[in-house]
């Protein structure tokens, strides 16, 4: 990755659907080969383009971190969670727990559900701690590219 990639994503960080002929001038190229270079970021892995929404504007309105206390190998457990709609993302942690699980459910009941009859029901999940969210704060997905 060059400055010229590093610029491309710094753009796209500030707006996500700017033109390409707004898009090269900014980063020193055409808008051909702004579109060229994004699109190889993106075959590459290195960005996704993507719609981010909040989840409690779209009417889901229960959301929670879980921490999760497995017994084996994590992996497996987010493996056989994160195929479930309501999981937003799973992460593999060191320390208290093994796993954090945040998930989105339409009810409060459909949040007790899932953590009752799916989360608890997978194989090597010994404990489940729950952290309802009350709202969102802060969401934002800006890193510094350096």
């Amino acid at each position: 990755m060059d400055e010229i990639d590093r610029a491309i994503l710094r753009e796209l960080q500030v707006d996500g659907r700017i033109p390409y002929a707004e898009l090269g001038p900014k980063v020193g190229l055409s808008p051909s080969a702004a579109r060229l270079r994004l699109q190889r970021l993106i075959d590459a892995k290195a960005v996704q383009v993507v719609g981010v929404t909040d989840p409690m504007t779209m009417g889901h309105q229960s959301m929670a971190l879980l921490g999760l206390r497995v017994d084996g190998d994590p992996r497996a457990v987010a493996d056989a969670l994160s195929g479930h709609d309501e999981v937003v993302y799973a992460v593999l942690t060191a320390g208290t727990f093994d796993l954090f699980v945040e998930v989105v459910c339409a009810r409060p009941h459909d949040l007790l559900d899932f953590v009752n009859d799916v989360v608890r029901a997978v194989e090597g999940v010994t404990s489940v701690e729950k952290f309802p969210y009350f709202g969102i704060h802060t969401h934002r997905f800006l890193w510094h590219v350096d």
